[in-house]
């Protein structure tokens, strides 16, 4: 039951991954500052994702309960509010770009380095982010479909979608970067045209099949005969789905605060933790899908009234997740030193690079656990809880950790990074405690 919903979901993230490793690679053969130009701006766009995925999550908690009674119409309102709010999201990110784009680029420009090399990538981070606007349309709509496509069982149509777009990402990605068949080429332009064309394609992919086919997908018949969303299913998602937009903001921001923490120990580190993040994504998608898998299957065994087995199949699932991760993490250890060699940069940045992978492969096993003790407390409407697990976590520990060490110590960034890993160490205790205690266990739709 695990593996048909996790697969499926590992195959749509591991080949998205893949083939943003090989953009990645793509952008870096071009040069240094292009590559760290396209990171910054892919940081910040981090943060837009992850409130999206907050937004949608918080009435995700509901459709999949909703699914579990078998009460489509239950569906159809969730969907619709998950509208409402990725569209408000999106209007008010594109505005934020559109006004302050330059200043956020240069809070990651203030580390060791040449005039020239900040300039050029200040340059390229702008031309690749004035073109991944529009893209945000595109990207928002598909995560209202896949999420709940996901939570009630679909996941094969939006792996399918998936793939195409990879795909079609990847071609383009070749042609216009390096201006192959007669055309110019367009360098990180040509990156983000791409990666806007490859978003149009999922999403036309799941819309005209979710609707197609009501058969498989009922809560999609008559899904747009009206916009409307019930007052109180709204104040109950808002009670409970606030927190997780909240949590997702803050922890994306707070990620993109410990990169920039980084950052003030020279520009080479924004390259570094460009490339590791890279491949770091591509092995994520074991414990990603995994807690994912938790959150719905979980949710569903809650719904139905479940209580026994939905502890007996959480417990299972955390232990399966850590154990894959933990084999994971060994691939990692030893692809470390060799997958910086893909890249055009200099020496430094590939040692970095190599060490930050290293360091993220050890603490794997450790990420497993706490992504699906989150998944576990949110699948039960805990948000409040998962709020203070998770970004308040990261403000009040992790960020001052790395702020502290990169300004008033001279440990290297390596080390920095190290510690900020091992003050997760509090969470995990936190994680144990509530997951065994069964504070999540509990139906929030009967």
């Amino acid at each position: 039951m695990v593996l048909l919903i996790a697969v499926p979901i590992m195959i749509q993230n591991g080949i998205t991954n893949f083939v943003g490793l090989l953009d990645n690679i793509m952008i870096g053969q071009i040069g240094t500052e292009q590559m760290s130009g396209v990171a910054i701006v892919n940081q910040l766009l981090f943060v837009y994702q992850l409130c999206l995925f907050g937004a949608v999550s918080g009435a995700g908690i509901f459709t999949a309960q909703y699914f579990g009674q078998k009460n489509q119409e239950g569906i159809r309102q969730t969907v619709r509010f998950k509208l409402w709010i990725v569209s408000l999201i999106t209007l008010v990110t594109v505005l934020l770009f559109l006004f302050a784009g330059n200043s956020l680029i240069s809070y990651y420009l203030q580390g060791d380095g040449s005039v020239e090399s900040a300039a050029d990538t200040l340059r390229y981070g702008k031309q690749y982010l004035v073109i991944m606007l529009p893209g945000l349309v595109p990207f928002a709509l598909m995560q209202v479909y896949s999420s709940t496509l996901r939570e009630c069982g679909q996941t094969v149509l939006p792996m399918k979608a998936g793939i195409a777009a990879v795909f079609v990402n990847l071609i383009l990605n070749y042609i216009l970067i390096y201006g192959k068949l007669g055309l110019p080429a367009l360098g990180v332009r040509g990156a983000a045209i791409a990666t806007v064309a490859s978003r149009i394609v999922e999403v036309a992919i799941v819309l005209i099949h979710t609707h197609r086919h009501p058969e498989e997908n009922p809560f999609a018949e008559g899904l747009y005969t009206s916009l409307k969303v019930p007052a109180n299913l709204m104040k109950k998602i808002l009670i409970k789905g606030t927190p997780l937009l909240l949590n997702e903001t803050l922890w994306g921001a707070g990620i993109a605060m410990l990169t920039q923490c980084y950052s003030v120990r020279g520009l080479g580190v924004i390259a570094a933790l460009n490339i590791s993040n890279t491949i770091n994504n591509v092995f994520n998608i074991v414990f990603i899908a995994l807690g994912d898998s938790v959150a719905i299957i979980v949710g569903q065994l809650l719904g139905a009234g479940k209580m026994d087995e939905a502890r007996d199949t959480d417990n299972k699932m955390i232990a399966f997740s850590i154990f894959s991760c933990t084999l994971v993490a060994l691939v990692m250890l030893v692809l470390a030193r060799f997958f910086p060699l893909l890249y055009n940069t200099d020496g430094e940045v590939r040692s970095l690079a190599a060490g930050f992978i290293m360091i993220t492969a050890v603490f794997m096993p450790q990420n497993a656990f706490l992504h699906a003790s989150y998944f576990t407390l949110r699948s039960g409407g805990k948000t409040i809880i998962t709020f203070l697990f998770d970004s308040a976590f990261v403000w009040c520990v992790s960020v001052p950790i790395a702020y502290v060490l990169s300004r008033f110590t001279a440990l290297p960034v390596l080390a920095v990074f190290a510690f900020v890993q091992m003050g997760d160490w509090i969470k995990c205790v936190i994680g144990f405690v509530l997951v065994k205690k069964g504070v999540w266990l509990q139906n929030i739709v009967s």
